[in-house]
């Protein structure tokens, strides 16, 4: 006998950057195994690029995409959301409320209150981790988070680190927790091949000081090929710290071996460099590692966050973030010995193959949904 389906709310603020991606992937995956999925995201915050990826979505989303202001730390908002989330969760007569990091996770929890047979789970994709616990939006946050724990009927990460660090801000929880990484789409598995003027490195994410970027370009300074000519970058995004990084280039002169692009979407613009490099300082678990692997391309990477999960049994590759001489050593050794770069991406990506698809994902997800609302 078929299980029923199921009716699915999920709750995030932005729909922007990885975990937008994460619930985009899984409204997809869920809506085509037969079940009735919504979202709820923030109102304050829409601009063209975010209402076309909703656009997109909303074929997916049988209960609709709901428009509720959600302030990005404390607001009045949070006061009445809440509220608007559980007569929308009654209304659409959801059986599942998802919520995606900091505050999804609250209003889906604070609208779990009251009871019912709805369940609440929650997913932090670094959010509420990212908190320090000497500030006050920390101190906040942590404790409503524990305050919140009777509520949540389970929590997944999205990788061990993620686990373990809200374990040590946080506590451990009380409710069922499960660890159930990323995944990507079959899709994502073909090779992307090199262009033929691809850059010898290709950084893909947000011009921030967190992503690693001065350190990379300082890095990339005394970085040359076997034959002696220095090496190419090719840097695509955009943020906060783009002028600083301009300034730098300038300032090292190396505005003719680094090309900005701008934001790119990650795939196709791995064409345009033969090796990723990923200096982040700090992460939870990115999908550009998964991305750039799956695409066939060898990756350097700090040893930050989940990142390990990902590298496997290449993880003793990696460098220690904020290390310039660590990451010149690396990005030097990958283009001096060719052939071992290349096996060990070989051995990177049959690790993601076996542990890291999307169906695996939504199998883990949809069998917790089901074990939680059997226990409510």
């Amino acid at each position: 006998m078929a299980e029923p389906r199921l009716r699915i709310l999920q709750v995030m603020r932005a729909p922007v950057g990885g975990l937008f991606r994460h619930v985009a992937d899984l409204t997809r995956e869920l809506a085509a195994r037969g079940h009735d999925v919504g979202l709820v995201v923030d109102s304050l915050a829409n601009d063209a690029q975010t209402e076309s990826k909703l656009a997109a979505l909303l074929p997916h989303a049988s209960l609709g995409i709901h428009r509720l202001p959600m302030p990005r730390i404390l607001g009045r908002a949070d006061f009445k959301t809440p509220f608007t989330v559980r007569r929308l969760a009654r209304s659409l007569k959801v059986d599942v409320l998802h919520g995606h990091g900091a505050k999804g996770g609250f209003y889906a929890r604070l609208a779990r209150l009251g009871g019912g047979k709805v369940v609440a789970l929650y997913t932090p994709h670094g959010g509420v981790l990212h908190f320090s616990r000497t500030s006050l939006s920390g101190r906040v946050f942590h404790r409503l988070e524990r305050a919140l724990m009777a509520q949540t009927g389970a929590i997944i990460f999205e990788s061990a680190y993620a686990r373990s660090t809200y374990s040590t801000l946080i506590g451990v929880p009380a409710c069922p927790t499960e660890v159930i990484h990323n995944g990507l789409a079959p899709d994502e598995f073909i090779p992307v091949p090199p262009a033929a003027d691809a850059a010898d490195f290709v950084f893909i994410g947000e011009l921030r000081a967190l992503k690693g970027i001065h350190v990379l370009v300082e890095a990339l300074a005394a970085v040359t090929r076997p034959d002696g000519r220095p090496a190419t970058l090719t840097m695509a995004g955009d943020g906060p710290s783009r002028a600083a990084l301009e300034a730098q280039i300038t300032e090292l002169g190396l505005g003719d071996r680094i090309s900005l692009l701008g934001a790119q979407p990650a795939r196709p613009t791995f064409a345009g460099g033969r090796i990723s490099v990923v200096p982040s300082l700090a992460e939870s678990l990115p999908y550009v590692v998964l991305e750039a692997a799956a695409a066939r391309l060898p990756v350097i990477a700090t040893r930050v966050g989940g990142i390990p999960e990902i590298f496997g049994s290449t993880s003793d590759r990696l460098v220690p973030a904020n290390d310039v001489k660590a990451l010149r050593a690396a990005m030097q050794a990958a283009l001096d010995d060719g052939p071992a770069t290349q096996a060990e991406m070989e051995v990177r990506l049959a690790h993601i193959e076996s542990r890291f698809s999307l169906a695996a994902m939504t199998d883990g997800i949809e069998a917790l949904y089901r074990s939680v609302l059997a226990k409510a």
